[in-house]
């Protein structure tokens, strides 16, 4: 990205005030960013519901005029736009699933649900399992808010453990061990869903 996280920063202050050209610039300059992640999220996904660009103009959309509260920063934005996402994508997949009529809960594959354990491709999310994964972040936020947002941060905005760390205004050890921790119970979640 060619803009600074200052920049985007100022922007989004801007955009809170009621300056609508300052988000649409925001966007403008995260959209490849977006994009990223949407296809990331996508990753894997077969037949998918949504195409990438219209995972992020729904998540736009889902923004505009722009984010309830404060934005801290750029990390943050990428936290909401993450929500967003997952809305998007939730709300795709009932429709999907509503079509295809009596074909019951789709469960997290085994592999997949050890796949999220280890941290790997965490990114990766089959549509079907979106619904499993969104149930399970449901109770995950009931337990500890705090480990969801986590879960929320890195899955679907692609955040690194830094980034996390700082869209929570927590420490670093905090995020990894929040992660390591709301993987595990996911995919003991998931397996038993």
């Amino acid at each position: 990205m060619d803009e600074a996280p200052g920049e985007i920063t100022r922007l989004l202050r801007a955009a809170q005030d009621g300056d609508r050209a300052a988000f649409d610039q925001v966007y403008h300059n995260v959209y490849q960013e977006l994009r990223r992640l949407a296809r990331a999220v996508r990753s894997g996904s077969g037949a998918a519901t949504l195409n990438t660009t219209a995972l992020v103009h729904e998540a736009y959309m889902k923004l505009v005029p722009g984010p309830r509260g404060r934005v801290a920063d750029r990390d943050h934005f990428f936290g909401i736009a993450a929500r967003a996402m997952r809305q998007v994508l939730v709300d795709a997949a009932r429709k999907r699933k509503a079509v295809r009529r009596g074909a019951g809960m789709t469960m997290l594959p085994l592999d997949a649900s050890a796949e999220l354990a280890r941290g790997e491709n965490p990114l990766a999310i089959p549509p079907d399992d979106i619904l499993a994964l969104d149930d399970a972040l449901k109770q995950l936020q009931e337990w500890n808010p705090r480990q969801a947002s986590v879960v929320e941060f890195r899955v679907f905005a692609g955040l690194s453990i830094p980034e996390t760390a700082r869209a929570l205004g927590v420490s670093e050890p905090t995020v990894k061990r929040d992660w390591q921790t709301a993987r595990a119970w996911l995919a003991h979640a998931l397996r038993h869903t």
